[in-house]
């Protein structure tokens, strides 16, 4: 799952034009991002590893293609004479490979519950990191929120006995990712270009690996399979084509309330598929959502005040 960081660039602005295009990029952005457990769900026959790197390799042509379309391949040319700026996107897409990798792994391991919880903490995360890192003050709502949410990971982990791993490092991993973008002066798109370009080479030589080692599952599977990791492209590029027109058009705090779609859809997913729901993960989750909600009313009442 890749949710879109914002750039400086990108950063929005209150649309108070009766024009709801911005709405609903951005609710069509996180939906798609909700339901990407379907889809790996759907591929499940191939391996994680490998679904990844058809992510990354066929997300370069059709992401070539839109910056053609928007007319932004001379930001990425900009950005490639910036030592910083590359090394920066080279830190960020090893976060955010590692980010895809597992939360694929989790799909097909029948661990949705886990990337659902994760991306819930992940703006909670954010929070935590502005408050240690960049010196942000939490309301005493805020804190409060922040308070419940780790109460709710410590019941899953000596309640149910589980230690919800994968979701902590889907939390960690794209609060890490987020973090890093935060510092690079460049566009959703082009970014997100950059990231998979410097990836391709791995990518390409790990199919190789497979082949050479007869398990590139790609080759041997029937047509249909072989569309469907295709689209791996598409899928990747187009959720954050939507939530970078969202960005421009809405505020922060409604793209704040939208970004819990993602999370929502991906519980029902793991519901549809019939994970297992355990007492300690309902009261897991009762904790974060109360956490999200005091979070989100938190936010919402700054923001009047700010009107």
């Amino acid at each position: 799952m890749t949710s879109g960081i914002m750039s400086p660039k990108t950063q929005s602005t209150p649309n108070n034009s009766g024009d709801n295009s911005g709405l609903w990029a951005g609710v069509i952005a996180y939906v798609i991002w909700g339901v990407f457990p379907i889809y790996f769900k759907i591929t499940e026959s191939i391996p994680a590893m490998e679904i990844l790197t058809h992510r990354i390799i066929w997300s370069i042509p059709f992401g070539l293609l839109v910056l053609l379309f928007r007319h932004q391949i001379k930001d990425v040319l900009k950005a490639l004479k910036n030592k910083k700026t590359i090394f920066l996107l080279l830190l960020s897409s090893i976060a955010m490979s590692a980010n895809w990798g597992v939360f694929i792994w989790a799909v097909q391991e029948g661990q949705i519950f886990q990337g659902s919880l994760g991306y819930y903490i992940n703006p909670l995360m954010y929070v935590m990191v502005g408050v240690i890192f960049f010196g942000d003050k939490l309301s005493r709502l805020q804190g409060f929120a922040v308070v419940l949410a780790a109460i709710g990971v410590l019941i899953l982990t000596f309640y149910g006995g589980k230690f919800p791993a994968i979701s902590i490092f889907l939390a960690i991993s794209f609060t890490i990712y987020g973090v890093i973008r935060k510092q690079v002066n460049i566009g959703a798109m082009p970014g997100l270009f950059i990231e998979t370009s410097i990836l391709l080479l791995p990518a390409l030589a790990y199919m190789f690996w497979l082949n050479q080692n007869g398990q590139f599952a790609f080759a041997s599977a029937p047509t249909d399979m072989q569309a469907l990791l295709i689209f791996a492209g598409p899928m990747t590029v187009l959720p954050l084509v939507a939530f970078a027109y969202a960005a421009r058009k809405l505020t922060l705090t409604v793209l704040g309330f939208l970004q819990y779609i993602g999370p929502t859809l991906q519980f029902i997913c793991a519901m549809y598929y019939g994970e297992p729901f355990t007492a300690a993960y309902a009261w897991c989750f009762g904790f974060i959502w109360v956490a999200v909600g005091l979070f989100s009313w938190s936010a919402w009442k700054q923001r009047g005040r700010k009107i």
